[in-house]
């Protein structure tokens, strides 16, 4: 999912799972790191949607809109295409999974701890199932929206 897209919606449902920050590398290069941290949110109104915030030490931070999914498959294996694409890294102590995200102004690689990220997502997954992430979404409005302004950027 791109980061400029705004994300379906869903009817919400009562659960609340706190975000989850995690330490993680951005790659500059082959050998050099610079720590840095990413905020992952989940909203139960459109949970096929995770939003996150990589946070800058320094600058105004960066949010991106995953799917769910996507990043779910990432920790196992390889996932995503075009914008986004995600796999799993590391397998010693402190299993990795690598997030790249590349547009025409920008391309990222880091490095993300997949345990605290695999259990973090496995509890969006208990708050709304992945067979039930598209229920109460309005696709008729949705699609009215398209054609009656194809090609208009989102409002």
């Amino acid at each position: 999912m791109h980061r400029d897209r705004p994300p379906l919606r869903a009817h919400p449902t009562a659960a609340h799972l706190p975000p989850l920050v995690l330490d993680v590398d951005r790659m500059l290069d082959e050998f050099t790191r610079l720590p840095s941290r990413a905020e992952f949110r989940f909203d139960p109104r459109t949970p096929a949607v995770i939003a996150v915030e990589f946070l800058a030490e320094r600058g105004p931070s960066l949010v991106w809109r995953f799917g769910r999914a996507l990043l779910h498959g990432g920790l196992t294996a390889m996932s995503g295409c075009g914008d986004v694409r995600m796999w799993p890294g590391r397998a010693d102590e402190q299993p990795s999974s690598w997030l790249l995200l590349e547009t025409p102004e920008l391309e990222a690689l880091f490095e993300l701890p997949t345990g605290p990220l695999a259990a973090w997502l496995d509890a969006t997954y208990r708050i709304v199932p992945a067979e039930a992430e598209l229920e109460g979404i309005d696709w008729d409005g949705f699609l009215h929206g398209l054609l009656d302004h194809p090609g208009a950027p989102p409002g």
